[in-house]
């Protein structure tokens, strides 16, 4: 058994997932050599942020499963691992805690008006600007996998009443209001004052944000994203900021990465940008070798494996995601 990784294991790290499979072949590739080791594993465990030759791999026939170190798996949902026999499953829930830090950051960042204060501050202008609450916030959330259940969450302590839309609107959350079915955005939009966009990136997804949409949303509405920069059509947002039906906007993800410097979205004062960082936790690598090494047991074991992904869908159901809320 020939296990192949690409995340940025440690010695600690490479020591736990061989004592968790002491026969298997380990090989660390790296970003640097996955696209050579990966035609040749049986299971491999990582995000590839390079090129890889995914249909020689699944032609080849050897590779059993995908472990993703990533929520998202557009790196690796490709057509022909899709049409596969290949196991997919992902890190959904693994990343919540930081993600959700990340979102609050945001949110917080520009419901009390930091950009404002951050530019006064600049030119040493001690002056009260309009604010807006986060307690008692009507908050809608769209995808309720392992971040967005954990957001939900988190948001009660503010007394915000959260409606969502996911794919799996039967399996109910304690902490969310209402949830309507993944088609059902138009429905929501209109009724809430904070939308925060937790869904993965898929066919269905892709560009699920546009200006209708936008302007759907209540004048002086704040949009945040933590999912995948081309769910939002960046021009779009850029559009309706200047217009001033909104508040702001918290991205740290762009439909680009990074953000080309001559992007309008850089111009736009009432918006907070960040390079894509929800992801980072100081645990973030010892979380994800928790995750790896208990699926593997799963796998040894043939039990049911966690965070396993419908293919077609492109996530895991609820119940199925790690340490579900």
């Amino acid at each position: 058994m020939r296990i192949v990784l690409c995340y940025p294991v440690e010695p600690s790290h490479l020591a736990r997932i061989q004592n968790a499979w002491p026969e298997a072949e380990l090989v660390d590739a790296g970003q640097e050599r996955v696209a050579a080791e990966l035609p040749s594993a049986d299971i491999y465990c990582g995000h590839a942020k390079v090129p890889v030759p995914w249909d020689d791999v699944v032609a080849g026939g050897r590779l059993q499963w995908i472990q993703s170190s990533a929520a998202g798996l557009d790196h690796c949902l490709v057509p022909s691992v899709v049409n596969s026999s290949i196991t997919v499953t992902s890190a959904s829930g693994v990343l919540a805690k930081q993600v959700a830090d990340q979102t609050f950051a945001l949110l917080l960042g520009i419901l009390r008006n930091l950009p404002t204060y951050f530019r006064a501050k600049a030119a040493k202008e001690f002056v009260r600007r309009p604010t807006r609450d986060l307690y008692g916030a009507r908050v809608g959330i769209i995808g309720l996998g392992g971040n967005g259940r954990l957001l939900a969450r988190l948001l009660k302590a503010f007394d915000c009443s959260v409606i969502a839309t996911d794919w799996f609107p039967e399996q109910k959350s304690p902490f969310v209001d209402r949830i309507l079915p993944a088609d059902a955005v138009d429905e929501l939009l209109p009724h809430v004052d904070v939308l925060i966009l937790a869904a993965p990136l898929t066919e269905q997804t892709q560009g699920l944000i546009d200006a209708r949409r936008l302007r759907l949303l209540p004048e002086d509405a704040v949009l945040i994203n933590v999912a995948r920069g081309p769910i939002v059509v960046e021009r779009d947002l850029v559009e309706v900021l200047r217009e001033g039906h909104l508040w702001g906007a918290g991205v740290d993800v762009t439909e680009i990465e990074p953000l080309p410097a001559d992007s309008p979205l850089w111009d736009v004062p009432n918006v907070i940008i960040t390079p894509h960082v929800g992801g980072q936790r100081a645990s973030r690598i010892d979380d994800m070798t928790d995750l790896f090494c208990e699926n593997l047991r799963r796998y040894r074991a043939g039990e049911p494996l966690a965070n396993l992904v419908d293919k077609r869908l492109g996530f895991p159901e609820p119940s199925a995601i790690y340490g579900a809320v």
